[in-house]
């Protein structure tokens, strides 16, 4: 349904567009829609404008429709399905946008929201979420696009991970895939458990590196849990201190336990999705038999905990650092005495 409605949104615009010749920057004669082409099958080939005329019923556009309008128009906004409202907001959101070319690449990210099959209200919430989008050419946005179906993100799933996380199209496809091979070499995911944390938490991709290394590394190893259950939990949709705490919680009420090297216990641990995937009450009630009161006081005590081992791990660090430079000395005083004595020697 998503793909067919917007091939008859871009096809509506197109047909209106070739009567009152408001053609924008993406000529469709070129067939620059590629991604409607694989889905609808309307417009795909370089020659599909003939579809639309008869070879023996050519129409000779008027002189003043072979001069493409390269400024988004209210107009134009509207013969696309949006509202006079909605027009307008999106006008002048790109009034506010610095560069000459705004009003070209808008149009740019706009058919390709059509082209994702989002309809006009789809698209303004995307874009007010993500104004950035905007600023992205035509180019790009077909190269990331491109990337995330690659990727595994098929149709539908790929909607949603462009509505529910929009700024995933303002990062350059060179960065998504150096966080791929971060999660199946690092992390030992497979191809299809990273295509799953990219659906369902489309934010790790701007995660740093270490923190994301340093909570997988929690999870495995304190918790004992493998990849398909982190999976299957959502672990990178929550931070690394609302893993630990609830964590710790059940841990230190006998509730919770790391396994030996043969992955048993001497209790049966809950499953991470039992933990994380239920609100603060559910948890408290079900979970962890306790109180919000008695949960709030331990995460004051947690915070301080952290906050002295962190200063402890950085007064270690800063010990080594130390440590080295004065090791690096006395390596140079050692080589230096070694030259002098070389020269007096040589004097001799």
């Amino acid at each position: 349904m998503g793909t067919r409605f917007a091939a008859s949104q871009v096809l509506r615009w197109t047909l209106r567009n070739a009567t009152h010749s408001v053609f924008g920057p993406l000529q469709f004669g070129r067939c620059q829609l590629q991604p409607l082409c694989a889905g609808g099958r309307l417009l795909c080939s370089s020659t599909s404008q003939g579809t639309l005329q008869s070879p023996q019923h050519t129409h000779e556009p008027h002189p003043l429709s072979r001069q493409p309008v390269t400024e988004l128009s209210l107009s134009s906004l509207v013969d696309m399905g949006f509202t006079d409202s909605q027009a307008e907001q999106i006008y002048d959101a790109t009034s506010k946008v610095r560069g000459t070319s705004a009003s070209k690449q808008a149009l740019s990210t706009l058919t390709a929201m059509f082209v994702l099959g989002l309809n006009p209200s789809s698209a303004l919430k995307i874009l007010e979420k993500c104004p950035e989008l905007y600023t992205i050419n035509e180019l790009q946005l077909q190269q990331r696009i491109g990337n995330m179906r690659k990727l595994g993100l098929v149709e539908g799933s790929l909607q949603r991970v462009v509505s529910h996380f929009p700024q995933i199209l303002t990062v350059p496809v060179k960065t998504v895939k150096h966080m791929v091979l971060f999660l199946r070499e690092k992390c030992q995911f497979t191809s299809q458990q990273v295509t799953d944390i990219l659906r369902d938490s489309p934010a790790v991709i701007l995660e740093d590196k270490e923190q994301l290394e340093y909570k997988f590394q929690y999870v495995y190893y304190r918790m004992g849990v493998k990849q398909a259950d982190m999976v299957k939990s959502r672990l990178f949709r929550y931070t690394l201190e609302e893993v630990r705490c609830r964590h710790c919680f059940l841990e230190r009420r006998g509730l919770y336990q790391t396994p030996d090297k043969k992955g048993q216990t001497m209790i049966i641990n809950s499953k991470l999705d039992g933990i994380l995937k239920i609100d603060l009450d559910t948890f408290l009630t079900d979970v962890a038999n306790g109180s919000a009161e008695e949960y709030e006081v331990f995460q004051r005590l947690m915070a301080r905990e952290w906050q002295e081992e962190e200063q402890l791990q950085g007064s270690i660090e800063a010990g080594s650092d130390d440590e080295e430079e004065d090791e690096e000395d006395e390596e140079d005083d050692e080589e230096n005495s070694g030259k002098s004595a070389y020269k007096k020697r040589r004097k001799r």
